[in-house]
């Protein structure tokens, strides 16, 4: 049978199945404590949701602590996911460059249909919501979303060998990444609608098996047969001691430059993730609050709405990669989430909510730009150890920056939701005062930011 190279699909598949139950499960969270805390079932109709606004009402009260519930909850069941996954998505993909990108796409999408079948049994028995750590930690043992994607971006930076053109060919895969998530968030407030939670999992499963099914059977290895072999019979404990060396050798045989970057790099990248993700880790529940009261519909509306961000960053990264260095890039999409964010903490009408994309149009940009910078100063056989550390940042820093960002949340939604908003602005200052730092400091006059593999061949050899 003949095999193809085009990872795409993969991409799309499984970030279609998992945005679509993501969402869902949030809200089957919020809806079953809602129901314990009330004793009631969860009412919701074709505008808001039932939501209290009189702040002297007793039944405001527990719809602050759902709130607070709701986010501790959310933050235990990630820090639950996170610890098991981060050993494997350090090893399997820094395994990559040895033993193919498969392994990193394979394993998580069976950890996710394993998910998908289980969340289907809780909606369905109506299980106790304690199942949903068990079943957290099982998939983490198979990898996580940071584990895919490392994956995928991993194959396709060996797979591009035209190093001008490979920021655009990241940027198409976190175009596919913002466009699906975004579809799959509108369509999840309908599929709740009409079919309910149950079916819905089950169609994000079988989702998953289609992706596994065309993986094993249709998706080309980035490695050939022969070597793939002699792999296989190398020995465990050899395979784990070859993996983390290979990240050692990354930092430890880098001249000093190269290895100063990198380092500068996966901070800038880490710091600016840290707030990306902590902060719009909390639109659902901000969503679902006072004085905005949202249904399932307008939350998928909500999710939807990246999409166009996606879309607008996409370009952004296309149009200006032509006239101007990536770090600039970088800049202005980290200038362009401060102002989205700001926008947001004190968004209090339905239409000022969904103009918050406006000044987010470019905020996804620093995302694929540094990690094209990031693979544009490693050689080819160093692609699977840097995706490798950045697929371990994005476990890391996901569960702290959702963690860390639940429990101000439900510290803060009291007094002020929007609090968590401005701190996320505010910390964007990070990225931003490292990125200054690599900017105005040069080496012998080199714009390391814009290093391609033969130019720092050329300084490791100057620098032996």
């Amino acid at each position: 049978m003949r095999k193809v190279l085009c990872v795409e699909p993969v991409i799309f598949i499984y970030v279609f199945a998992s945005f679509l139950t993501s969402p869902l499960l949030q809200q089957f969270i919020y809806r079953r404590l809602w129901e314990q805390e009330y004793n009631s079932t969860f009412v919701s109709d074709s505008n808001v949701t039932h939501c209290e606004q009189n702040k002297s009402s007793p039944a405001y009260m527990k719809q602050k602590a759902i709130q607070e519930k709701a986010s501790v909850f959310n933050m235990q069941l990630d820090l639950t996911r996170a610890i098991p996954s981060l050993t494997v998505a350090f090893v399997i993909v820094a395994n990559g460059d040895r033993q193919g990108h498969k392994r990193s796409l394979v394993l998580p999408s069976m950890g996710a249909l394993i998910s998908g079948i289980s969340f289907t049994a809780i909606s369905y028995f109506s299980l106790s919501l304690s199942v949903l750590f068990a079943v957290a930690f099982i998939t983490g043992l198979f990898g996580s979303l940071a584990t895919f994607l490392g994956g995928g971006f991993a194959y396709i930076a060996e797979e591009c060998h035209d190093e001008k053109q490979k920021t655009t060919r990241i940027a198409v895969v976190d175009l596919i990444f913002g466009v699906v998530s975004g579809l799959a968030g509108l369509l999840s407030g309908y599929f709740l609608r009409e079919i309910g939670f149950t079916w819905t999992f089950v169609i994000a499963s079988l989702l998953h098996l289609i992706n596994i099914i065309y993986i094993i059977f249709f998706l080309e290895d980035t490695i050939g047969v022969s070597q793939l072999q002699h792999e296989v019979s190398v020995s465990w404990k050899e395979l784990l001691r070859e993996t983390f060396s290979g990240v050692y050798m990354l930092f430890k045989t880098a001249p000093y430059k190269k290895r100063i970057l990198i380092i500068v790099l996966l901070f800038t990248f880490m710091t600016y993730l840290f707030t990306l993700l902590g902060g719009s880790s909390l639109f659902t529940l901000y969503e679902l609050d006072e004085p905005l009261c949202w249904n399932e519909v307008y939350i998928g509306y909500g999710a939807a709405a990246f999409t166009s961000v996606s879309l607008t960053s996409f370009l952004g990264v296309y149009l200006f990669s032509k006239c101007l260095k990536d770090i600039y890039i970088v800049f202005i999409g980290i200038f362009s989430y401060i102002g989205g964010m700001m926008m947001a903490a004190f968004a209090k009408t339905t239409l000022l909510m969904f103009l918050v994309r406006i000044p987010s149009l470019f905020c996804f940009m620093p995302i694929p730009v540094l990690r094209s910078m990031l693979s544009k100063v490693v050689l080819t056989g160093e692609q699977g150890a840097v995706f490798a550390c950045i697929a371990c940042l994005e476990v890391v820093t996901g569960t702290m920056s959702i963690s860390v960002f639940n429990i101000i949340y439900a510290a803060t939604v009291a007094w002020f939701s929007g609090f968590s908003f401005l701190l996320s602005a505010g910390l964007c200052l990070i990225p931003l005062s490292v990125l200054c730092w690599l900017l105005c400091t040069s080496w012998n006059g080199e714009d390391l930011a814009l290093l391609v593999p033969e130019e720092i061949s050329s300084i490791e050899s100057a620098d032996s």
